[in-house]
């Protein structure tokens, strides 16, 4: 289940946030949380599954469009398609017509949007 983010799971999302490559500074981390939580055109969801959160995908939005800039599931849940389905879902949330992957989250959207199989990493 997608749900928006709350400043009270600040240290789970940057623990979901570390699992980017770009995102392992602390440093690093801390700005990208401020962004989202101080952006009107930043949104961060994390996925639960059961008690636990799991997954989660940040997005800009300009317009109509949602732009991926963060996507990252945790190790132990990838290959369930969890990554595909916060995609999926993000248009419940948002008012956009259009995902578009951002350059650093590319490479995991193309993957998990042409996975025939319904599974991702």
């Amino acid at each position: 289940m997608l749900v928006r983010f709350k400043k009270n799971g600040e240290k789970i999302a940057m623990g979901l946030l570390s699992f980017m490559p770009q995102e392992k500074n602390l440093k690093k981390l801390q700005e990208t949380i401020h962004t989202y939580e101080n952006n009107s055109n930043w949104h961060l969801f994390m996925w639960k599954k059961d008690e636990d959160f799991v997954g989660l995908i940040g997005i800009e939005t300009s317009d109509d469009v949602c732009l991926i800039q963060h996507i990252s599931v945790t190790p132990s849940y990838r290959g369930e398609g969890i990554g595909k389905e916060m995609v999926s879902k993000v248009q419940q949330f948002l008012p956009c017509t259009q995902i578009q992957a951002a350059e650093s989250t590319k490479p995991f959207i193309d993957k998990c949007l042409t996975m025939k199989d319904g599974t991702d990493a």
